[in-house]
């Protein structure tokens, strides 16, 4: 059982080895391709910082498109270091002029071009020189097709940001960031304070409402005094019949009441 162990143990340790060196070396070919875009890039750097230098960029920029850049820039390539075989897309010449143009004018000159370094991705060959100023360091990158013409499609001079320029850009977006964030805010405070006006400005577009009228309230009707018939009340009529014989002089005997009516006292208060 443990020389089993040991045998997979081994088998194991064999396996991973064999994995840690798959990974195959570049041909010689392809050394060889990257060997020509390394020289070629310091050459196309050196050609261009020179032409910032001496040329007018801007009335380049402005008299030739980009195809007319690129052949500009091929012929005057091949004046320079004899290479016919150089090729170069106009779109990469533009970006070029344009970025050593506005680099150059931070770093003013370059001082020192450092060694061409080159990283293969896909179908591309990644050169990248390092450059020194006497206001700062750069970069610059250029791109090439990884086939056997090697053509220039990408350049571009990139400033190295010191601690301090890093500090003012980091303290430049916390402010714009903290203002945007007070004029949000006494924005949305206007707008809540606004909806107090809008019933107010509804009240004053709406149609007035006629004044109605206070309808008199009616006069409570006189009460109806129901009259009460007395006549059967026989005692009361005796009274009544004597107290009228005795006012007239004469006997009960000659009165006969029909009725008797209750009178209106209020008459009677007024009198």
């Amino acid at each position: 059982m443990k020389k089993f162990a040991r045998i997979l143990l081994m088998l194991t340790c064999v396996f991973v080895l064999t994995a840690c060196g798959s990974e195959k070396a570049p041909s010689e070919l392809q050394q060889s391709k990257e060997s020509m875009a390394r020289s070629r890039a310091d050459q196309v750097v050196k050609l261009t910082a020179a032409l910032v230098d001496s040329e007018n960029v801007d009335q380049m920029l402005e008299d030739y498109n980009n195809v007319e850049l690129g052949d500009l820039f091929a012929s005057t390539f091949v004046q320079y270091y004899g290479d016919n075989s150089f090729m170069c897309d106009g779109k990469a010449v533009n970006g070029a002029l344009t970025s050593f143009q506005t680099g150059m004018d931070s770093m003013k000159s370059i001082t020192e071009f450092g060694t061409p370094t080159s990283v293969v991705d896909d179908d591309t060959i990644i050169v990248t020189i390092p450059l020194a100023g006497e206001n700062g360091n750069g970069s610059v990158e250029l791109i090439f097709t990884n086939d056997i013409y090697l053509q220039m499609i990408s350049c571009t001079l990139n400033l190295d940001q010191t601690k301090g320029q890093l500090m003012t850009k980091a303290a430049l977006n916390t402010l714009l960031g903290m203002g945007t964030v007070f004029v949000v805010l006494i924005l949305i405070s206007f707008i809540i304070s606004a909806f107090n006006l809008i019933p107010k400005i509804q009240a004053s577009f709406a149609p007035k409402k006629a004044e109605i009228a206070p309808v008199p309230e009616p006069e409570p009707a006189a009460p109806v005094v129901e009259e009460e018939d007395l006549s059967d009340d026989m005692e009361l009529v005796a009274v009544i019949a004597a107290a009228i014989a005795t006012y007239e002089g004469t006997s009960v005997e000659g009165f006969r009441v029909r009725s008797i009516r209750r009178a209106n006292t209020k008459s009677w208060k007024k009198a």
